[in-house]
């Protein structure tokens, strides 16, 4: 099993793919071990990549596949876990890409956690948002609940300061590797969170941060949420990437009303006319998942 964990730990270092990915290469190929051995151009076909980063990646492999990266990540006090993993949250196995290694700084223990809830909204919140958190995060709190969200400026940032500060725990789940912070000004946040909460990315230390990680990002924020609360949300926000996710996978998402001529408020009045809940207290969701005997 060590082995098959050092090839996979090598394998995700120089490509990380999904797991939906590497299980069609491993019913392509049998086992990671075949890797080296097999042609690019069965590499390029099993992946549906160009050849030539078939054998870019078959190449960065064999080198990587040398170094010890469990004792590498243990040094730099990261945590990687695989997919088979026991501290692997088993919600995010029920995603259609999900990640094949999470790399987790801080408490692992919050990963089981089953009271885990999601509080999402814009990077360019308002005094409202402070407004509503400030109802919604405290019954939360009381109710040992973990508050997930993303790092991000804004209703992010305000989620994991205020559940800090009201003495909870926090998850934040970046779009980018630790040897980097985005953005800078949460770089005091994320070692906060990464010593004494859950700091986790899908993405191998040196990955810097791209647009199309924080998409991908957000699906992640959702799996491992039992469910969403959205504070304020521009008609066009990547906030309802992350909603999207979670109607698919059948999740409760609670919606702050907003003022009808607030730029930031025109997604969450969208998603309640959609039929999202509304709420403008904490309580209202601790009551609603008791009723639907949702178990935490």
């Amino acid at each position: 099993m060590q082995n098959e964990i050092q090839q996979l730990l090598a394998l995700h270092y120089v490509y990380p793919l999904p797991l939906n990915k590497l299980q069609r290469l491993l019913s392509e190929i049998g086992t990671l071990q075949q890797l080296p051995t097999i042609s690019a151009r069965e590499l390029a076909q099993a992946l549906q990549v160009q050849l030539q980063t078939a054998q870019t990646l078959q190449q960065n492999y064999i080198k990587a596949v040398k170094t010890p990266f469990q004792t590498y990540y243990e040094r730099c006090h990261i945590r990687a876990i695989p997919f088979m993993s026991k501290y692997y949250p088993k919600s995010l196995l029920q995603l259609r890409d999900a990640p094949t290694v999470i790399y987790a700084k801080g408490q692992l223990d919050l990963l089981q956690h089953p009271r885990k809830i999601a509080c999402i909204g814009s990077r360019n919140a308002t005094n409202y948002s402070i407004i509503a958190l400030q109802s919604i995060l405290p019954p939360l709190i009381a109710e040992r609940c973990v508050i997930v969200s993303g790092l991000a400026k804004g209703a992010d940032t305000l989620a994991h300061r205020m559940t800090i500060e009201l003495g909870g725990h926090t998850i934040a789940v970046i779009g980018h590797g630790f040897s980097y912070i985005y953005p800078k000004g949460n770089r005091q946040l994320a070692t906060e969170i990464a010593n004494k909460h859950l700091l986790l990315t899908e993405y191998p230390p040196y990955m810097g941060p791209k647009k199309w990680h924080f998409p991908m990002r957000n699906r992640i924020i959702s799996g491992l949420s039992c469910a969403l609360v959205v504070t304020e949300a521009a008609a066009k926000s990547g906030t309802l990437i992350t909603t999207d996710h979670a109607l698919e996978h059948g999740k409760d998402i609670f919606v702050v009303p907003g003022p009808i001529d607030s730029e930031q408020s025109k997604g969450t009045n969208n998603l309640l006319k959609e039929g999202a809940i509304p709420i403008w207290n904490g309580q209202q969701i601790v009551d609603e998942l008791q009723m639907f005997q949702m178990k935490y």
